[in-house]
């Protein structure tokens, strides 16, 4: 659910056991709709990923100058003292970019062995990592410390992923993504806090991805209503959009939309 100044703009229903797959086609059912694309999106850090990032710099037409404000799921523990004291972090270790080799906190070499990838089973999405090992980790009297393997410390190492994520660090750190990012939870957490909370919407009472999508966008409309209802001095327009298919015999999918121009003083 995207939303702006607490109304809901753009809604999605998606059956993901994970946020970090939902973005991408959230973002990608806006564009359908030929709505206007925001200039500038803030998440959770739990739709911080590769795919995400990558869909965000090189696809989405965003235009603040901190684009994204998403963090990373381990953004918050490595700024943590205990994490930068961890000796089988390779995160702490220090890199030779000239020769491609890490040297690890027993000051012995992790070189490069070649690439591997892993694909995503549901998105197709493949992530590219460099592939490296530590020359022998034998009689390192620090191994237990660092990795329980038996044989010597491997490392995957992705410079793709690596590099997004110092693009997030340095667009949330920013004075102005730090100021936005901070009322990201008085923004679309107090939508979802008044649907469930106050209004005790807990359960959905439709079946279906079809159903319990429209039965989203009916939430939506009726937040937005009560939110236009509630500002009695600023003037509000907006437009409430609904979008589904049904299936009918020997006619296939039929797409339904419903739109709604809603002023109010």
């Amino acid at each position: 659910m995207g939303t702006e100044n607490q109304f809901v703009l753009g809604y999605s229903v998606h059956q993901r056991p994970t946020d970090t797959r939902c973005l991408i086609p959230h973002l990608e059912l806006l564009r359908s709709w030929s709505l206007p694309f925001p200039k500038q999106l803030a998440a959770d850090a739990g739709y911080g990923s590769e795919p995400t990032y990558t869909y965000l710099l090189e696809e989405a037409p965003l235009q603040a100058e901190n684009p994204f404000l998403i963090p990373y799921n381990t953004l918050a523990a490595e700024t943590k003292p205990s994490f930068t004291k961890r000796i089988d972090k390779v995160q702490n270790w220090d890199y030779d970019e000239t020769n491609d080799w890490f040297r690890c906190p027993n000051n012995r070499r992790v070189t490069f062995r070649g690439y591997t990838s892993r694909t995503d089973p549901i998105t197709g999405y493949r992530r590219d990592f460099k592939r490296y090992e530590s020359e022998d980790c034998s009689d390192c009297p620090i191994k237990a410390f660092c990795t329980k393997a038996e044989g010597n410390r491997q490392v995957l190492w992705n410079p793709t992923y690596e590099e997004e994520k110092a693009k997030a660090r340095a667009f949330l750190w920013s004075p102005e993504g730090a100021a936005t990012y901070a009322k990201r939870k008085n923004e679309v957490e107090s939508v979802f806090g008044q649907i469930k909370g106050n209004r005790s919407f807990r359960r959905f009472h439709l079946r279906g991805l079809e159903k319990v999508t429209l039965e989203v966008g009916l939430l939506a409309a009726a937040h937005n209503l009560l939110k236009v209802a509630g500002s009695r001095s600023a003037f509000c327009c907006f437009f409430v959009f609904f979008s589904f298919h049904s299936k009918k015999s020997g006619t296939g999918h039929i797409r339904h939309r419903f739109f709604c121009f809603i002023k109010g003083f």
